[in-house]
């Protein structure tokens, strides 16, 4: 029984009212969509075939939709549980049952069912099991009788009361646990903290030089509802390695604020100061229920929520900028000599020709401790002469602007092949490398060439390369390691289906990791498409794939509009048209009075046409139009056209760079205060938010994104730090008055990459600053992504 069947119409119905008013669209819509992912349908399939049925959502709307009906239906499911288990104690109220249906979410259900959730006997519970809640109830009904007397009469040695104070701290008991667990209160005050609660953090006693990175923070303070995310996972960082503490208060002054609590606490239950007898026993009451149980409680709660948010943020940040790097201009069916940089070990090489196989390996060792310059520019000229090299793909780690240099002496030795060089990120060659699937590519080839096949390979299609390597291994995101990895691998894993299922596949070249990610296929059906290809030759048409095992009807309608062939008996089958709208493109044929090889790519034909003229009881103006566009331009890929960053000569190391110097570079990471730019030095440099344009910028992404070629200007250069400023106003007379250096606070990116991580994420370990300037700030920023 699938998870909608178990829930009652009004309930799936309420929950796709509620989702098409989050994501801005009708009920009907959302239902539809619901529908077809309770199908089977993937949101590729959805998004592009299905558009008549859900009214036009696209991707994000269904991606969004997909999201909130998970968090939905869970709520739905914990309802069913908090209902079925205050029944069964026999305390479910008409009031209490209306109140649990109608909370919106998981916290305001949690705190309703507090009171009633089975827990250890407390302090409360054994108070009233000894007989004092009249006590509690009699001293808050009327204050104006003095405590200590009346305790004195629930005095019971055998009920474990001995005296009055232990009679008055049973009923304290007991107050303090009605008080923390009403629902009422405590969502009056989860909504007051959030909105005026500061974090605060100090330095743990004897840290404070081993937790120096996170000295920013040492005493520090901040509103909890506008600090921006990388700043609190950089706090919630330096908690769990035990360098911070952090407390949460509502206001600036942290004594006041407790106050400001008991207060509350005290107007919800109706006590005040009025030189009664019980007035101070009361008071002291809240203050204790506010300090030992709301507070912390609510704290720990609103760190939970604020988490939750900057982790949601992270991810997002890291998933756009995959989609950046997996969507970069592909070099196409060139031969590609592949170059992993090492010094001892040598430098790894591997020449793919146009279809990515592998061709030849070899190890030089131009660098040091060797020094075998000469000899290894003969054995590359050799290379690239006998499998026509036309690119030299270099991989950007450790000796990569030395082994850059080579290459650039190796292009001038051979004129006649006509070569280009590039830098390319190797971010997660490493991890490939020593993977099962390259185990199984490769089985007979060292791991440590692997690495040099897949720098070659992602210059020729970035997005068929990375598909093999896990998401979170190639490193583009802020705080990787510290955010919910089932929800990142999540999120990565569609943003990956995005990208490849946006792109199309070549049925008959591509791997089984990137059929993989096709719509619908499953690794199983992956694999079986490749070992059915291999045996049997390629893939004549669409039709064909149903020979495959386990690829029934199901599973052909989700794929087969984003599986390509080429050549084959079918020209549609070379577009992104599903088969399943093939009549429809019989219709326009016998309209236009011209063969499908004729009508292909004829512009003027087809804006001829009308959409309404075509459509039927299954497929509407939508789909008539992308299969007009299609048509039109078949197969079109939607990625940018190629083209590489040139590094300036002589600028190879930090040493070499100057102030004012224009350089050209590539973007390798976007995040929320800048972007992180790879200039050839070994060390990415941070472009400020503000200095990404000449106007304001709110998101870095509106400008940038991962994979961009930009000219930048070197603003300022710390050697030590290893620091680089940069900005994209490339005349100093655009630029905005900024402090001198002295001025500014805040620590830099430590020096050095990690394979298989980007060199924004490999500032391992650091902490951001408070936003005291803001260029200085975005460095030590840099400094908690990982």
């Amino acid at each position: 029984m699938s998870q909608s069947s178990k829930l009652s119409a009004a309930v799936a119905i309420g929950i796709a009212a509620r989702i098409a008013e989050e994501i801005g669209a009708q009920p009907a819509q959302a239902v539809a969509a619901i529908g077809l992912l309770d199908e089977g349908a993937t949101v590729p399939f959805i998004a592009r075939y299905r558009k008549e049925v859900t009214g036009g959502l696209d991707d994000t709307q269904l991606r969004n939709l997909e999201t909130r009906l998970t968090y939905l239906r869970e709520l739905e499911d914990r309802r069913i549980a908090v209902l079925a288990s205050v029944d069964e104690q026999g305390k479910l109220t008409d009031e209490l049952r209306a109140d649990i249906e109608a909370a919106d979410s998981k916290a305001r259900l949690e705190d309703l069912y507090l009171p009633y959730k089975p827990k250890r006997r407390t302090k409360a519970q054994i108070a009233r099991e000894a007989g004092l809640e009249p006590l509690a109830d009699g001293l808050l009904a009327d204050p104006s009788q003095v405590p200590e007397e009346v305790a004195a009469a629930y005095v019971d040695a055998d009920k474990g009361v001995a005296d009055a104070k232990a009679a008055l701290d049973g009923a304290r008991a007991i107050l303090m646990e009605r008080w923390a667990e009403d629902a009422a209160l405590v969502g009056e005050l989860r909504q007051w903290l959030t909105e005026v609660g500061v974090i605060r953090s100090r330095v743990a006693e004897g840290k404070e030089a081993a937790g120096e990175k996170f000295r920013d923070y040492f005493d520090h303070a901040e509103p909890l509802s506008r600090i921006p995310s990388h700043r609190l996972l950089a706090l919630f960082r330096g908690r769990r390695e035990e360098f911070l503490f952090l407390d949460l208060d509502p206001g600036s002054d942290a004594e006041a604020g407790h106050l400001q609590g008991t207060g509350r606490v005290a107007a919800h239950a109706g006590i005040r100061a009025a030189d009664r007898p019980a007035d101070k026993w009361l008071l002291d009451s809240c203050r204790l229920t506010w300090k030992a149980k709301l507070h912390l409680h609510l704290m720990l709660d609103l760190f939970g929520q604020a988490r939750e948010k900057a982790e949601a943020e992270a991810i997002e940040v890291f998933g756009d900028n995959l989609k950046d790097l997996l969507l970069a201009a592909p070099a196409g069916p060139k031969a590609v000599l592949g170059l992993d940089p090492g010094l001892r070990t040598g430098v790894k090489v591997a020449v793919v020709d146009r279809t990515g196989k592998l061709v030849d390996t070899a190890t030089i060792y131009p660098h040091v401790p060797q020094r075998q310059w000469d000899q290894s520019l003969h054995v590359l000229r050799a290379l690239c002469s006998k499998h026509n090299v036309e690119l030299i793909a270099i991989g950007n780690g450790t000796a990569s602007r030395e082994t850059d240099k080579l290459a650039g002496e190796l292009i001038k030795l051979a004129p006649e092949l006509k070569m280009q060089k590039l830098v390319v990120s190797e971010a997660g060659a490493s991890v490939y490398s020593a993977s099962e699937f390259a185990a199984k590519e490769f089985p007979g080839l060292d791991v440590s060439l692997r690495g040099a096949v897949s720098i070659a390979r992602r210059l020729q299609d970035p997005l068929a390369e990375l598909v093999k390597i896990e998401p979170k291994a190639i490193g583009v995101g802020q705080y990787q390691h510290d955010v919910d990895q089932f929800k990142l691998a999540r999120a990565l894993d569609a943003k990956v289906e995005d990208c490849v299922n946006a792109v199309g596949v070549d049925v008959n070249t591509a791997s089984a990791a990137l059929l993989t990610r096709v719509s619908g296929l499953s690794s199983t059906v992956a694999e079986n498409i490749v070992v059915h290809r291999d045996q049997n030759g390629p893939f004549a048409s669409r039709k064909a794939l149903l020979k495959v095992p386990r690829l029934g009807d199901k599973t052909f309608e989700q794929c087969a509009g984003f599986l390509r062939i080429n050549d084959g008996e079918q020209p549609l089958d070379a577009s992104s048209v599903h088969p399943e709208a093939y009549p429809v493109v019989e219709r326009i044929l016998a309209a236009s009075g011209k063969g499908v090889k004729q009508l292909i790519g004829d512009s003027t034909a087809l804006r001829a046409l009308k959409p309404e003229q075509f459509t039927d009881d299954r497929f509407g103006v939508p789909t008539v139009r992308d299969i007009l566009a299609e048509l039109e331009k078949p197969g079109r890929d939607p990625r940018p056209e190629f083209k590489a960053a040139k590094f300036a000569d002589g600028v190879e190391d930090i040493k070499d760079l100057r102030e004012g110097m224009i350089l050209e570079g590539v973007v390798s990471n976007v995040a929320a205060f800048g972007a992180f730019v790879d200039i050839g030095v070994h060390q990415d440099g941070l472009v400020h938010i503000s200095e990404l344009a000449d106007r304001y910028v709110k998101d870095p992404r509106e400008v940038v994104k991962a994979g961009d070629v930009v000219k930048v200007r070197v603003l300022e250069v710390d050697v030590a730090r290893k620091r680089i400023a940069l900005s994209r106003r490339l005349d100093p007379a655009t630029a905005p008055q900024r402090e001198p250096r002295g001025a500014r606070d805040g620590g830099s990116p430590a020096g050095g990459r990690d394979r298989g991580m980007s060199r924004a994420a490999s500032q391992a370990g650091r902490a951001a600053p408070p936003p005291n300037n803001a260029l200085a700030a975005a460095f030590a920023k840099a400094k908690g992504q990982n």
